[in-house]
């Protein structure tokens, strides 16, 4: 699909100078990609928020052992 989309001339000038005329559309597309797919986490984020209730965790008690102890039971970790 096309898209008419104004841009400043200082902004496609910049553009230009960093991509090339020929390659603006291939850069925008990945521009637009990757903020959509940040867009995404973030809402995945803002969804997440609060399903974990504040206390009842394992960790809760000491998070610093915790973690060393996940740390040493995972088989992929090195070192």
């Amino acid at each position: 699909m096309r898209l008419h989309i104004a841009l400043p001339d200082a902004l496609v000038d910049e553009l230009d100078r960093r991509v090339g005329a020929k390659k603006r559309s291939a850069f925008i597309r990945a521009v637009v990609e990757q903020a959509l797919e940040d867009e995404r986490r973030w809402d995945a984020i803002e969804t997440s928020l609060g399903s974990l209730p504040d206390s009842g965790h394992e960790w809760d008690d000491d998070p610093a052992a915790w973690v060393r102890c996940q740390r040493q039971g995972d088989a992929r970790r090195s070192g």
